[in-house]
């Protein structure tokens, strides 16, 4: 079996950077211009970061991004006046007490000071953001899934690749220990030669029928909530913000359980298994001709199956001809179970390895090399979870060209790679 070396992580930039700080004492804060941003260096020589989405899972970044040295919290952005406030208030026990608030992700984007932008709003609007953020010469951190649709993901892409701007997947499994290692076990063949994988997704309810309409909520501009997609009076459920349910039950605003757990634990499948610039070739829909269960083979034959095994222990189980891995957030389980403790040397396959998910994203702004999941994985990534959601719609397979980015012969299949926008709510050009 044919093995390469790890791959290099640190740019001279990165590494002259950390000497520096050692040698005098404390870290070297980089001005804004020299990491290639917009042509002034941020306040305080820190990079400026602006918030657009302050919901559930932006909770997190804010305290996250807030409390980095290297960085200084400029903006928030919510369509939410309250949300905003919620923000605001977790930058303040930070230190930030002079941010600012605007409903405008326009004019975060338009302000001078903020070099960086971290968009958590619901999919739908991830692309638009990210495209414009990335025109407006910012570095990105957008949530998973990248974008809502294929078309989407391939101008995203290409907004990146035209803009030279930096771009982070919020796919922080990939930050994992655990699974980092159980990539490397699979990549260097280790369990054998890979049958297949289980993935354990779960399920959403339905979306919810006849809910009452009732008044959109004072300090809630609900119309650009819905952006780009076809307006429906306001109910309390469509526009929530929950993990259990909300907006994500909705085929409108994501892709349901593909684009939630399926946007992590596929992306997982497609790095242990060295397919980051490729995909499946077809997507067969539980209830299809009797199938029990979701599932989508690549080229050589290996099939991913949705929640195939019920009472699975792990998120990902992995099986090869000699072998198997188990891996979940915090847990690593092996057939045989020493293979769990090997020690990789030089010479086999070590995947990129990043710590700390955020934290990759500012080195790599520094550096102006990829992040551990650039817009190019990302959209690999989230075609899978596109696809699986359009058999499902349709309760018939498809087949898929990853070379040519296509859907073969279903005309009306194809047609759902895209989504009509509502006038007013066209995705930027690239």
């Amino acid at each position: 079996m044919t093995r390469r070396n790890s791959i290099p992580r640190r740019s001279f930039l990165k590494q002259s950077a950390t000497a520096a700080g050692a040698l005098f004492g404390a870290p070297l804060l980089l001005k804004a211009q020299t990491l290639g941003n917009a042509q002034k260096a941020a306040a305080n020589s820190r990079m400026g970061i602006g918030f657009i989405g302050t919901g559930l899972i932006a909770k997190g970044h804010l305290k996250s991004f807030a409390g980095m040295r290297d960085l200084q919290a400029v903006a928030v952005c919510d369509v939410r006046d309250w949300k905003m406030q919620e923000a605001q208030d977790i930058l303040a026990a930070k230190g930030a007490t002079s941010v600012t608030r605007t409903p405008a992700y326009e004019e975060v984007l338009q302000n001078p000071d903020v070099d960086l932008v971290c968009i958590a709003t619901p999919d739908h609007w991830h692309a638009a953001i990210a495209i414009a953020a990335m025109k407006a010469g910012k570095d990105v951190y957008v949530e998973k899934p990248m974008t809502l649709t294929i078309e989407e993901g391939k101008a995203v892409v290409a907004a990146e690749q035209k803009y030279g701007r930096i771009l982070q997947v919020g796919s922080q499994q990939r930050s994992s220990a655990h699974f980092r290692i159980a990539a490397n076990l699979v990549r260097n063949g280790f369990i054998g030669e890979v049958k297949e994988v289980y993935c354990k997704i779960g399920n959403f309810p339905p979306a919810l029928e006849n809910e009452p309409v009732i008044p959109v909520p004072e300090g809630f501009d609900y119309d650009r909530w819905l952006g780009p997609t076809p307006f429906y009076d306001y109910t309390e459920h469509r526009a929530k913000g929950q993990y259990s349910g909300g907006w994500r039950c909705y085929w409108d605003y994501g892709n349901r359980k593909f684009g939630d757990w399926g946007a992590h634990h596929f992306d997982i499948v497609q790095w242990a298994l060295g397919r980051d610039d490729t995909g499946p070739v077809e997507f067969i829909p539980k209830g299809y001709e009797g199938t029990e269960s979701h599932h989508y083979r690549y080229a050589d034959g290996i099939t991913v199956w949705r929640d195939k095994e019920a009472g699975q222990e792990h998120m990902i189980r992995f099986i090869g001809t000699e072998g198997e891995v188990h891996v979940s957030r915090g847990k690593l389980d092996t057939i045989p179970v020493d293979l769990k403790r090997h020690r990789f040397t030089g010479d086999e396959i070590q995947v990129y390895e990043s710590k700390n998910h955020r934290q990759n994203f500012i080195d790599s702004i520094k550096s102006r090399e990829p992040t551990i999941c650039p817009a190019s994985v990302g959209h690999r990534t989230g075609t899978i979870c596109q696809l699986g959601g359009i058999a499902e719609r349709l309760v018939r397979p498809l087949k898929w060209d990853p070379a040519a980015q296509q859907i073969i012969g279903d005309a009306e299949a194809a047609s759902m790679q895209d989504r009509p926008r509502r006038a007013g709510y066209e995705l930027p050009t690239v």
